[in-house]
C-alpha cells in the first residue's frame, strides 16, 4: 500500500510519517549496525538502501514483483559491508535466507488475501530470524472506514467491501497522478494472532511518529494526523 519510494512527487504526508516512524524505531534499537537484516515488501528498495547504510553486515530484499526487483536493483547502493542482495519472492513462500536479526515489512500483511496466507507469512518470517530477533513491520489501522477521513493526509477510501476473511479496501493514492490501490482490513488482533501461532514470544504495538514541522506540514497537521494515523507499527521478538 505505501507509496513508492522512488516517486517522482514528495512523499504523501502519510508515507513521510511511516518512514519517520520506521526510523525512530531502528535508532532506538541502537541502529542495525553490525546486523543480518532482511527487508519485506522492499519494492523499489527503499527501506533496504536505509538498513545497508546504516552499517548492516548482510541486506536482503524480498518483493513478489520482478519488475520492482529490477528496478531496485538497477539504484546501484552498497552498504559498508558489502553489496544488497534482492530476491524475488512470496514472503508467504519464502525460501530461507537467514538467519537474520532483523526483518523489516512495511505494508506487507495487509496484502494478504485470506487468514491462512497471512499466518503462512508469518511463520515464513519467523523461520528466517534467529531467536531474540525483531519484526518491524508499518500496518494500517483497520476500522477507520468510512467514519475517518485520511484524504489530507493522501489517502482516500473508495469502497469497503466486507467478504472474505477481512474487508477488501480500494482506495488511492492522492500523488499527481493518483494511483490505484486495494488491500485487506486485517484487524490488529489478527496480526496477533497470526505472530503468536507463528513462534513470536511477544507482539505490540506503537503509534505512528511525525517528522518535524516545516512550512508545508506544520505541528497543527501533524497533530490532526496523530489523531487519525493511517498506520501504526507492530513489534515483534522471536
Amino acid at each position: 500500500m505505501r507509496q513508492q519510494d522512488d516517486s517522482p512527487t514528495p512523499p504523501t504526508a502519510f508515507s513521510a510519517a511511516d518512514a519517520f516512524t520506521l526510523r525512530t524505531a531502528l535508532d532506538a534499537l541502537g541502529g542495525v549496525h553490525g546486523l543480518d537484516t532482511l527487508d519485506l515488501a522492499c519494492g523499489h528498495g527503499g527501506t533496504t538502501r536505509l538498513l545497508a547504510s546504516g552499517g548492516a553486515r548482510r541486506t536482503v530484499g524480498v518483493d513478489n514483483c520482478p519488475e520492482r526487483i529490477r528496478r531496485a536493483r538497477e539504484t546501484r547502493h552498497d552498504g559498508p559491508a558489502g553489496p544488497i542482495e534482492y530476491v524475488v519472492a512470496e514472503t508467504a513462500a519464502m525460501p530461507q535466507l537467514g538467519p537474520f536479526d532483523l526483518a523489516t515489512a512495511l505494508y506487507l500483511f495487509n496484502h494478504a488475501p485470506d487468514r491462512h496466507a497471512l499466518h503462512s507469512m508469518f511463520r515464513s518470517i519467523r523461520a528466517n530470524l534467529r531467536p531474540g530477533g525483531r519484526l518491524l513491520a508499518i500496518v494500517p489501522n483497520a476500522g477507520a472506514f468510512p467514519r475517518v477521513d485520511w484524504s489530507p493526509f493522501g489517502l482516500r477510501v473508495l469502497a469497503r467491501d466486507p467478504d472474505g476473511d477481512a474487508p477488501l479496501v480500494r482506495a488511492q493514492f492522492l500523488t499527481e497522478p493518483p494511483v490505484q490501490v486495494e488491500f485487506r482490513e486485517w484487524a490488529h488482533a489478527d496480526f496477533a494472532e497470526a505472530a503468536v501461532e507463528a513462534g513470536f514470544t511477544t507482539a505490540g504495538w506503537q503509534p505512528a511518529r511525525t517528522p518535524p514541522p516545516c512550512a508545508e506540514r506544520d505541528e497543527a497537521f501533524w497533530a490532526s494526523y496523530r489523531a487519525r494515523p493511517v498506520s501504526s507499527l507492530m513489534t515483534c521478538v522471536a
